[in-house]
Formats: structure tokens, C-alpha cells, sequence
């Protein structure tokens, strides 16, 4: 017939046991440690490289975070789309657009050809994407607005040509940009649409200004030219000013179609 055992311990006791444990798993994890260290070479994984110059346009020192397909290297003779986001510091959309685009480059997925992602780190996305409102109450929430001219200028005289200068890159430019960033975006849609060859546009501020921007006269998108609009449940205001941008290009498309 069988025993049980049954053992009762004081909290005294029970302390020094649990405390004697801790000591013998503590010293195993820095053995097994040692010998993962030992036995198997480690090597950091990175997917991104970070650059630093100063900017005339802005007048600051700005950071590019900047990842390549992971056939850059090898195949000398390709040359790669590039997408831009403003939002694109390390603590924004850098990291996850740089992981689906790997993602959606990879050999069994193909989703999207290869690509490289350049990363515009931000300092204050409330300056560098808004132009000069007259609406009072933007001037109190945004107090250092009115930059987006001089950071437009920042993309187009100095960022793109330092990227077509250093890397192998195509004629495909993409820009991608959410809120305030997509009020950036649709800024150069009006005068300036063949700075990049395709436009994602989510969700933009373009209550800003009392709307003004799109009551402004627009030149027509240069031909191929493609945009992507997508609007979140943010409220009447914001949804209606997005689907008026929406009616906006789809009329111009159409007027092209016609010519």
C-alpha cells in the first residue's frame, strides 16, 4: 500500500527554501548563458540605417531613417522604388512600413516589388505640416504652424535629389502620410503633384484652416499619377472634407480620361 507525504513548513523555513531555489535557478541561467554565448555566434539584426544632416531649407538637423531591400547589395544593376513617410521616425511608422514592406517583398509573397523605405524623422510634424491658418482657434493649438512650405522645399530640393544622388532608385517615388501628414500630402497634390509618383492619404486633417484647401485652385495631376484615399470614422467634418478630396481627383481623372 502506498504512502503519501505530507510536509509542513514555517514561514521561517519556507523563506530560506524559496530563497535557496532562487540561488540554484539564477546560477543555471547564467551557466546556460554562458553557453548559448559559448557555442552559437550572435549577430544584432537590423533593418534600418540612420542619417544626419543639417537642412537649409528647415534651417535644423534632421534624421533619416532609411531601410534597403535585402538585395541592394548584391544586385548592383537594379534600380528601386522608393517610399517616403513623413511620419517616420523610430517611435512612428518607420519600423512597422519597413516590416511590411519586407514582408510584402519577400520571394513567396511578391505583394509589391521591392523597395526602398525612407523614413523622415520628425522634430514638430505641427510646423513642418501645416501652412498659415487664419482660424484662430488653430492658431492657439498649433502655436508654431505655417512651416509646410519650407519643409515641402526640405523634399523636394534636398531629400529626393540626396536619395536619387546615393542610391540606385526608379522614377517611382510614393509618399505616405496620416493626419496632419495627410494635410501635407494633399499640399502638393495642388501645385506640385509630380513630386512623387504615387500619394497614400489617410485620414487628412483638411479641416484645416476652415477647409481652405480645397477651395484653392488646383493644377491637374500629371498623367499616372495614382492616389490612394482612406478616410477613418473621425466625425463628420473630417469625413466629408476627405470625400470631397475623393470627388475632387476622381473628377480630374475623369477630365483626363477625356482628353
Amino acid at each position: 500500500m502506498g504512502r503519501s507525504l505530507v510536509a509542513f513548513f514555517t514561514p521561517k523555513t519556507m523563506k530560506k527554501i524559496l530563497f535557496l531555489v532562487f540561488i540554484i535557478l539564477n546560477c543555471w541561467t547564467s551557466i546556460a548563458q554562458q553557453w548559448l554565448i559559448d557555442n552559437f555566434s550572435t549577430q544584432p539584426i537590423e533593418i534600418r540605417t540612420s542619417l544626419t544632416s543639417l537642412s537649409p531649407a528647415l534651417s535644423k538637423t534632421r534624421t533619416i531613417n532609411l531601410y534597403l531591400p535585402a538585395s541592394y547589395s548584391k544586385d548592383t544593376f537594379t534600380s528601386y522604388p522608393v517610399i517616403y513617410l513623413v511620419d517616420g521616425s523610430l517611435d512612428e511608422d518607420f519600423i512597422n512600413i519597413a516590416r511590411l514592406v519586407q514582408f510584402a517583398t519577400f520571394s513567396w509573397a511578391q505583394l509589391i516589388p521591392e523597395s526602398i523605405v525612407v523614413g523622415i524623422s520628425n522634430i514638430d510634424r505641427k510646423r513642418d505640416f501645416t501652412y498659415p491658418t487664419k482660424n484662430s482657434k488653430d492658431k492657439i493649438d498649433f502655436p508654431t504652424t505655417g512651416g509646410s512650405e519650407k519643409f515641402i522645399t526640405y523634399l523636394e530640393k534636398e531629400l529626393q535629389p540626396f536619395i536619387a544622388k546615393e542610391y540606385r532608385v526608379s522614377d517611382e517615388r510614393m509618399l505616405i502620410g496620416q493626419s496632419l501628414g495627410g494635410l501635407l500630402e494633399t499640399e502638393i497634390l495642388w501645385p506640385k503633384s509630380h513630386l512623387f509618383s504615387k500619394y497614400v492619404i489617410v485620414s487628412p486633417s483638411l479641416w484645416w484652416d476652415d477647409n481652405s484647401l480645397l477651395s484653392r485652385k488646383r493644377t491637374p495631376l500629371k498623367i499616372g499619377t495614382k492616389v490612394f484615399v482612406a478616410i477613418g470614422q473621425k466625425g463628420p467634418i473630417m469625413e466629408g472634407a476627405g470625400l470631397g478630396l475623393a470627388a475632387s481627383l476622381i473628377s480630374d481623372i475623369n477630365i483626363q480620361n477625356l482628353l
